[in-house]
C-alpha cells in the first residue's frame, strides 16, 4: 500500500476506485465498503484509493471539545487498511481552510482532476464539503458531469452489519471487549512505549511494564483487568493488563500496566502493542496488600484460561 501525507503527493491514476471517510476503527462496516472497493477495482483492472483526513474534522472545527476519542491512531489505521488490501491511502491534512472547500470543488478538483476517480463508493449518509453541504444527491448530479460512476452502500447494507464507531467506543468505555471486538471484526489494540514506573507490581510478585500512549486522542477502555496478547517486535506473549488509578495505593492518575507471563526481559523504551481479548473484572479497592495479591493470583489464573 502506498501512503501519501496529502493530496498534493498523489499523482493521478488511470482508473481509480475511490471511497472517502474517517474509517475510525476500520470496523466491520468499513470492511464491507472496502471489500466492494477491491471487488470493483479487480473487475475494472483499476486501483483502490481511500481518502481520509487527519486531524479528525471535529478536532479542527470544535477545538475546545476534548471528548472525541479515536478507536485507532493513524498508524494503527494504516496497518489495518494495508491488511484490507487498499492500494493507495491519502491522508489529507484537515484545516479550517480545507473545510471551506465547496462540494463541487471537492469533486472536480480533488476526486476527478487530482485522483482520477472513475468509480466512487460512498455510504448512504455521507456528507462532505463546506458546512457538510455535499450529499449523495449532489454526487448523483455531479457524476455524469465529471464522468464517474457512483455506487451507494445503502442504509439496508449498513444496518445488516449493525455497527458504528460510536457503538464500539461505548462498548470499550464499558469494558465490553467481546462486543467491541465483534463489531470491529478484529481485536482492539493499543500501541505505546514502555516507561519507568514505581515498581509496585514487582514488589507484589507481578512485575509490570508501564505503557505510555503518545496520542492523547486515543480511546482508553474502561478501568479494570483484561486478558491480553502483547506483541514485542515479532514475538507474541500472553499477559494481563491493568487500567486504573491503583486505589489501594491512593493513586490519582490513571496508569496502564501489563504483566507479561513468563517474561523477564528488559524492555524499557521499547514499543509494544496490546491486543485486548477479554475483560476479567473492574478496578477494586482492597484493605491490604495481601488481599490484592490474592486477587491478582485469581486474575492470572482467569487470564491464562481465557488465553489458552
Amino acid at each position: 500500500m502506498n501512503v501519501y501525507q496529502s493530496i498534493e503527493e498523489f499523482s493521478r491514476i488511470p482508473f481509480a476506485v475511490v471511497t472517502i471517510g474517517t474509517f475510525d476503527g476500520v470496523h466491520a462496516g468499513h470492511q464491507k465498503i472496502i471489500s466492494r472497493l477491491v471487488e470493483l477495482a479487480q473487475a475494472n483492472q483499476g486501483e483502490t484509493v481511500l481518502l481520509t483526513f487527519f486531524p479528525h474534522p471535529r478536532m479542527v472545527l470544535q477545538p475546545d471539545d476534548n471528548n472525541l476519542k479515536m478507536i485507532t491512531t493513524m498508524n494503527e489505521k494504516i496497518e489495518l487498511l494495508r491488511e484490507a488490501g487498499i492500494h493507495h491511502l491519502i491522508i489529507q491534512p484537515f484545516s479550517q481552510e480545507f473545510s471551506r472547500t465547496s462540494a463541487t470543488e471537492f469533486v472536480r478538483d480533488i476526486l476527478v482532476n487530482k485522483i482520477g476517480t472513475r468509480i466512487l463508493v460512498i455510504g448512504y449518509d455521507h456528507h462532505f464539503g463546506r458546512n457538510r453541504e455535499g450529499s449523495y444527491k449532489n454526487l448523483e448530479e455531479l457524476a455524469p458531469v465529471y464522468d464517474f460512476q457512483l455506487e451507494e452502500i445503502t442504509e439496508q447494507d449498513v444496518n445488516e452489519v449493525a455497527v458504528s464507531s460510536t457503538k464500539i467506543r461505548n462498548a470499550l468505555l464499558e469494558g465490553d471487549i467481546q462486543t467491541a471486538n465483534a463489531l470491529l471484526g478484529h481485536d482492539f489494540s493499543m500501541t505505546g512505549q514502555v516507561v519507568e514506573g514505581e515498581h509496585i507490581g514487582h514488589s507484589l510478585g507481578f512485575p509490570t511494564a508501564n505503557i505510555s500512549i503518545a496520542e492523547k486522542y486515543k480511546l482508553i477502555p474502561g478501568e479494570g483487568i483484561y486478558a491480553v496478547i502483547i506483541r514485542i517486535g515479532d514475538e507474541l506473549f500472553k499477559g494481563m493488563l491493568y487500567i486504573g488509578k491503583r486505589p489501594v495505593f491512593q493513586g490519582t492518575a490513571q496508569t496502564i500496566e501489563v504483566n507479561i507471563f513468563n517474561f523477564d526481559q528488559n524492555i524499557y523504551g521499547k514499543q509494544v502493542t496490546i491486543f485486548f481479548k477479554a475483560f476479567i473484572r473492574g478496578d477494586q479497592h482492597f484493605e491490604n496488600l495481601g488481599l490484592l495479591k490474592e486477587k491478582m493470583n485469581e486474575d492470572r489464573i482467569n487470564a491464562t484460561k481465557i488465553l489458552s
